[in-house]
């Protein structure tokens, strides 16, 4: 099965720290700038649900807004032993200047 890919945002859009939240259909998306590479994850804290949005991006990991938890995005693993289940990672390339993500 072949891995297909969706234009989102313009690379240009992104920047260290600052994340957006986006759709790939009714997929929610937390995409960022981390150490110069775009990084998607599902927005959704796997603790209970909350939106990652507004999440602090830094050294490679959001922080969940509601909670705290800390969650690595190139791995979706959680930091610091909370042990809540990993954030779902997407593959994601630039082609153009764009940013495009694999659901």
């Amino acid at each position: 099965m072949s891995v297909i890919f969706h234009r989102i945002a313009p690379l240009d859009d992104l920047s260290e720290g600052r994340s957006l939240v986006l759709s790939v259909g009714d997929l929610p998306v937390f995409l960022c700038l981390t150490e110069g590479e775009p990084r998607a994850v599902v927005n959704r804290c796997t603790h209970m649900g909350s939106a990652l949005t507004g999440g602090r991006v830094r050294r490679g990991s959001v922080i969940c807004p509601d909670h705290g938890a800390i969650f690595n995005l190139t791995t979706g693993a959680c930091a610091g032993g909370v042990g809540y289940p990993p954030l779902r990672v997407l593959q994601t390339r630039v082609v153009d200047g764009w940013v495009e993500v694999a659901n």
